[in-house]
């Protein structure tokens, strides 16, 4: 007597469902698709900004390309097939085993340019004064703030290295700004947002008069001599320009965009023979009047061969462009100008980027 016993319909049902209890790819991969897609996108804008500052150092054409979504769609599947025949009479059996699983990952990232008239104009229009001040109110080093985005204070001039007219800061543009961090650091300066009755938004600087030390007092009468402000006022209306109207104003010139990158363009180590044949505009060495211990702004290193570690670091022109890890300073304005660009970044109306991750069953 022979009799067949079919386990096929069993054991698939028990290893499908194996596999969709232990191999899931939905929530589990939520985690790692974060993180790994933040990473990249992080990499990939470190990256374009430099290379972008590095092109204006020769005097080549910036792009701006911008991650607008990215979808991602995983499939798992999985059938499996088990037969088993056997007979009483020992001459014969047979077994069958089968098997068929597919997976699929199907990444899809849109990039779009960063163009149009709106976006044009944020790069090229200065950054209100306002804006500086209110970021030096949230935290910000006043004096690395004034150092990228100011141009003029009350006719004391900041350097200028990204243009043909290249020029060092007066001598009391470093010691300005450098009374504005001791003050800005023992909280004896402030400022102030006021709404005109035409709605219009005026800024207030501040030097506090009471609970102060001594040495402090002296460092503002000091800063208002240097601006020509009035002696016994403690408020200063802000405005924009390079001279101020009279001594009950503080008129600063600040930068756009397209000049603060230009600027921080002066400062990379472009190798020689490319000054030499003119293909990249000469470096600024001289810093008349500057102090010893005040560092340039920021440090890009360049050299023909890839470095082994580093913050940031783009290929062009067959030579390696970057900053290093360790430099701490140099990260620190580096990472600020991403800041402010993200805050220019406002071109073609288009939605916030997007990770989609739809799971197939």
């Amino acid at each position: 007597m022979s009799r067949t016993i079919r386990f096929g319909p069993i054991l698939a049902t028990a290893v499908l469902l194996f596999l969709t209890g232990c191999g899931s790819i939905g929530p589990g991969n939520v985690t790692r698709d974060r993180f790994g897609y933040t990473d990249a996108i992080a990499e990939s804008w470190k990256k374009q900004m430099l290379l972008n500052i590095v092109k204006m150092r020769y005097v080549d054409v910036p792009v701006f390309l911008d991650v607008a979504t990215i979808i991602n769609q995983y499939s798992l599947e999985g059938e499996v097939e088990l037969g088993l025949n056997w007979s009483s009479a020992l001459l014969g059996n047979s077994q069958s085993v089968g098997g068929r699983g597919r997976y699929a990952d199907r990444p899809t990232v849109t990039y779009q340019p960063l163009m149009g008239e709106k976006f044009t104009r944020k790069l090229m229009n200065p950054i209100p004064p306002r804006a500086i001040l209110s970021l030096a109110q949230a935290g910000w080093r006043i004096d690395m703030l004034f150092r990228i985005c100011v141009q003029a204070i009350n006719g004391i001039h900041n350097r200028v290295g990204g243009r043909l007219d290249a020029r060092p800061a007066d001598p009391d543009f470093y010691r300005l700004i450098a009374m504005l961090r001791e003050i800005q650091a023992s909280a004896a300066m402030g400022m102030r947002i006021e709404r005109t009755t035409d709605k219009i938004q005026t800024a207030l600087i501040i030097f506090r008069k009471k609970n102060i030390e001594p040495n402090m007092e002296a460092k503002i009468d000091a800063v208002r001599k240097l601006l020509g402000l009035n002696p016994e006022l403690k408020e200063f209306k802000v405005v924009y320009g390079s001279l101020a109207a009279d001594d009950r104003e503080m008129a600063i010139q600040s930068r756009s965009m397209m000049e603060i990158l230009g600027e921080l363009a002066a400062y990379i180590d472009v190798p020689a023979e490319h000054v030499a044949e003119q293909s990249a505009t000469p470096t600024m060495v001289a810093e008349g009047g500057m102090a010893a211990d005040i560092p340039p702004l920021i440090r890009v290193k360049s050299g023909s061969e890839e470095p082994d570690d580093a913050f940031a670091a783009v290929r062009y022109r067959d030579h390696w462009f970057w900053i290093e890890h360790q430099d701490l300073k140099s990260k620190r304005v580096f990472s600020f100008l991403m800041f402010l660009f993200s805050l220019a970044d406002s071109g073609t109306p288009r939605q916030a980027p997007i990770v989609t991750i739809p799971v197939g069953q």
